[in-house]
Order: structure tokens, then sequence, then C-alpha cells
């Protein structure tokens, strides 16, 4: 049996196990998704565009990431990213409030669906009502 890879860092050696340990979990990081999501939808509908696209953006990214931490969901956020996402924030940077409530339910949906054929049913998005405490100006200024 060949040894396990290490890294090297500038004060230690870290084998890939101890490196994939430290690094949050499918929750933590979807728990990070759903906030970011919920900012985007109230940054959109206080017109603040370029916030909801922000928060679009770092949904996405969040989600690229887990992707690569956990490749066995890897094509369908692919899908979903290049999918209704893409479509979604193309809507954002149109500025078209009537395409981005109508992308926004259907990637919510799209995502409610994921999460029955990943065994997860009890996960289910919604439009939220109330924004996640931030402090930030959601309104368009």
């Amino acid at each position: 049996m060949l040894p396990l890879p290490r890294v090297r860092t500038k004060h230690t050696e870290l084998a890939l196990e101890e490196i994939a340990a430290a690094l949050p979990g499918t929750g933590e990081i979807m728990a990070s998704v759903s906030s970011c999501y919920a900012m985007c939808w109230h940054a959109a509908d206080g017109s603040n565009w370029d916030l909801a696209a922000y928060y679009l953006r770092r949904t996405r990214s969040l989600l690229r990431g887990l992707a690569v931490t956990r490749p066995k969901y890897a094509d369908q956020v692919r899908a979903y990213d290049q999918g209704v996402l893409e479509r979604l924030y193309q809507a954002i940077l149109a500025r078209d409030r009537e395409a981005f409530e109508r992308l926004y339910q259907e990637a919510t949906d799209e995502a409610n669906a994921y999460h029955v054929e990943t065994d997860h049913p009890y996960i289910r998005w919604t439009r939220p009502a109330d924004p996640p405490e931030r402090g930030l100006d959601l309104s368009a200024g």
C-alpha cells in the first residue's frame, strides 16, 4: 500500500484526510448557501440589483465549492448552476423583476427536487419572508 500524500505547510505537514476533516461539512455549506440565496431575494426585492448579483454569485461559488469537496453532488450542482442559476443571474443583470421572480421560484423548486433526489426531502427552501440579520441596506439607496 502506498503512503498517503501529505501537504507541507510553513509550520507542519498534514495528511489529505486531516485537511478534508477541517473543511466545512455539507450542512454548514448549505446553511451559507441558504443565507446568501435569501439575501439575493431581499436585495432584488429592494431593487438593489448589484447586491442581489453579489449574493447570487456567492451562492454559486459556495455550490461550486461543494461540488469539489462532495463530488457525488458535482453533476447536479453543475446542471443547477449552468441552468436555472445562470438564467437567474442574467435576469438580475438585466434588472428584470418579472423574470427574476419567476426564475427565483424555478430555482427554489429545482433545489427542492434535488433534495428529494438526494434523500433529503425534509430540506425545503421557500421564498424568505424576512432577510437574514446582516445589517445591510437592501434597498436601491
